[in-house]
């Protein structure tokens, strides 16, 4: 199947969104899921809400936010890595309530999980946390990152402390949606992927947009994001006007 893209499609939501609600990646929080995707929300007339990660029950609390969202009428549901397979599972669940989907960052697919880059990482840094403590992770984490990245995480870990490692280990033990479930997502779904990302490979986004029946796809660089988080939302919300 040929790769779909935006300069031979452009989505159709199915209605009109009234809230707009953003899911964090592992280890983010509100914070940054905000600053990707709040502002292109206002900027569409969209009541917003982003929300905030609970280490001691993650999956259901992003999934909590958007049915408490969706009572209050049909939203589109954004999501970051972890968050993005959340909604797109959301919105396969619950297509009457959805009128389409930003996935930004997807990392994997399936529930074999053994070379996903994404929950090693969050496994790795669980049993660091467990073992070295909150301040000397985030030291060595500096180190690595990428400024931006280093900061953002540096605020969502301390915030998410001491419940931290139970959240990453809930993240690295998620199964991520299939070829099977991602090809029953019957809403229009915008993906934003990074070319130079290892853990949020751009060949996971190209099959997603292969599987998924009506999905655009958009490449960015980590250098992009880092720069400026909303262009996600600049892009995502465009992609359905």
């Amino acid at each position: 199947m040929a790769l779909k893209s935006p300069e031979t499609i452009r989505l159709k939501p199915s209605g009109r969104p009234r809230v707009a609600v953003a899911l964090p990646g592992t280890g983010s929080d509100a914070d940054f899921a905000r600053r990707a995707f709040g502002a292109a929300a206002a900027a569409s007339g969209l009541e917003f809400v982003a929300a905030e990660p609970d280490p001691r029950g993650l999956i259901a609390g992003y999934r909590a936010a958007l049915d408490a969202a969706a009572a209050r009428g049909p939203i589109l549901a954004a999501g970051i890595s972890l968050g993005a397979a959340i909604a797109v599972e959301w919105a396969a669940e619950h297509p009457g309530n959805v009128t389409g989907v930003i996935a930004a960052l997807p990392a994997w697919t399936g529930a074999d999980t053994t070379d996903c880059p994404a929950a090693l990482s969050a496994a790795f840094t669980a049993d660091r946390l467990a073992a070295d403590g909150l301040e000397p992770v985030i030291e060595g984490m500096r180190a690595t990152s990428p400024a931006w990245l280093a900061d953002a995480l540096t605020q969502s870990w301390r915030a998410q402390w001491p419940q931290l490692p139970r959240a990453l280990r809930e993240a690295a033990g998620y199964a991520w949606p299939d070829v099977e479930r991602l090809g029953s997502v019957g809403v229009p779904v915008a993906l934003v992927a990074a070319i130079d990302d290892p853990v949020h490979p751009l060949a996971v986004a190209e099959q997603w947009a292969e599987t998924i029946p009506e999905a655009a796809l958009y490449r960015i660089t980590l250098d992009e994001l880092g720069a400026d988080p909303a262009v996600l939302g600049r892009i995502g919300f465009a992609a359905f006007d």
